[in-house]
């Protein structure tokens, strides 16, 4: 058997392939399940025009114990991000490096994340109104009915944690790991940006669309560039945007 340079064992396509089953199945491939049954009971109880898609929903209408769930969800929502780490960093040192999530500016990388969130944002919004008008997408809520002094701060900690999960998972894990089972890189930037909509499936066929092109322009990003940490920042940015943007001009702009 040959042995990388790091000096780690090459690693065995079947083992890689269980590990790749499993890391799925306690994060986005579960979430990706529910996002289709999900799907479907809103279809089976009439137009998906009709449906709402909450997101960021209060937990108690108590609210230390709101936002104790809240926090609560956060982090352990983080957990599959350490798990992928940690299984990416067995193939040697400096996993954060290999992943592009160190080793490039501070300022390039939020330069770039900027960029790339205007490339998607403007675009995405588009594709929400015309699936609202097609009666193809639920009607997303981003807003706690319940508003507190702190949900603008739980709230761009949910985009955050959004960006660290599907990034670090779907791209920087998700390449690595197909990658070395032998998948062609197209194949693995169509595969990763699949999933990615599929698990935006129970806000309707409009903006699971939507993420599936957001999926393929972050893969192909990723695959020119190997650098992770813009990607984290634009997919940040998209949801602070989206949820606390709502939060303070939904009233005036009729989002809320």
């Amino acid at each position: 058997m040959s042995v990388p340079a790091t000096g780690a064992a090459a690693p065995d396509g079947r083992r890689l392939r269980l590990e790749v089953w499993l890391v799925l199945g306690v994060s986005l491939g579960q979430s990706a399940v529910y996002a289709a049954l999900s799907l479907l009971a809103a279809l089976t109880r009439g137009p998906l025009r009709d449906a709402t898609a909450t997101l960021n929903a209060s937990r108690s209408d108590r609210e230390w114990l709101d936002v104790t769930y809240q926090l609560l969800g956060i982090g352990f929502a983080l957990v599959p991000v350490g798990l992928a780490l940690f299984l990416l960093a067995g193939d040697g040192p400096g996993v954060l490096r290999r992943l592009g999530l160190t080793g490039a500016g501070r300022l390039r990388t939020v330069l770039e994340g900027v960029g790339l969130t205007a490339l998607i944002g403007l675009p995405g919004i588009g594709v929400y109104v015309a699936g609202r008008a097609l009666g193809v997408t639920a009607d997303v809520v981003t807003v706690p009915q319940q508003v507190y002094w702190w949900t603008a701060l739980v709230l761009v900690l949910a985009a955050f944690q959004n960006g660290v999960l599907e990034e670090v998972v779907m791209i920087g894990y998700l390449f690595t790991r197909l990658r070395q089972i032998g998948w062609s890189t197209p194949t693995i930037i169509v595969s990763s940006a699949l999933l990615r909509g599929s698990y935006h499936l129970y806000q309707g066929f409009g903006q699971a669309l939507g993420n599936v092109l957001m999926g393929l322009v972050f893969g192909y990003w990723y695959h020119r560039t190997r650098r992770l940490a813009p990607l984290v920042v634009a997919h940040t940015l998209l949801d602070v945007f989206a949820f606390v943007g709502v939060l303070v001009l939904g009233d005036r702009l009729g989002l809320r």
